[in-house]
């Protein structure tokens, strides 16, 4: 399942969509800002239904 976002980019600022995909649980991974380029780390929490609980987004560098 997947859930539209719009998120911050840690980098250059830039509000971003994006989809997220619930359908694999709990994740963590990198996607590229759509504006910068810059590597972006999504931390994903999923509860047990499969709804998104949490998500936050840090630089790949920190």
């Amino acid at each position: 399942m997947l859930h539209e976002v719009t998120i911050d980019c840690p980098y250059c600022g830039e509000a971003l969509d994006t989809l997220v995909d619930v359908s694999g649980g709990s994740q963590q991974y990198i996607e590229d800002c759509q504006v910068c380029c810059s590597p972006i780390e999504f931390l994903v929490e999923v509860d047990a239904e499969g709804g998104l609980t949490g998500l936050s987004v840090r630089r790949d560098d920190e």
